[in-house]
């Protein structure tokens, strides 16, 4: 497994192009890993449904593709409900975070 620099942590925390933001079928927009973990906490269980199910995963492809962080991409995979998820991306976000001290 290759290790995470700072670098690394500092790109895949920050906001993603304009072009590569996630649509929600909701509305929402995400910009960022951050966004996203924010937005798990009041994300409907039917609106995580759409974007994650047995057909398609959504959030873990965008992560995968344009974040760039397997790890949480895998994770979200599995993740079975919107609070799951979340917790993944927070600890995620921590785990990141810690890099760039």
């Amino acid at each position: 497994m290759a290790k995470i620099t700072g670098k690394d942590a500092e790109r895949m925390l920050g906001d993603v192009p304009q072009e590569k933001v996630f649509w929600c079928c909701d509305g929402r927009v995400f910009r960022s890993m951050r966004e996203l973990a924010e937005a798990f906490d009041s994300m409907s269980d039917e609106v995580f449904a759409h974007h994650s199910n047995q057909d398609r995963c959504d959030f873990g492809d965008w992560v995968r593709d344009v974040i760039g962080d397997g790890k949480l991409a895998r994770d979200l995979a599995k993740s079975q409900a919107p609070t799951q998820a979340g917790q993944k991306v927070v600890e995620r976000v921590e785990f990141l975070s810690a890099r760039l001290a």
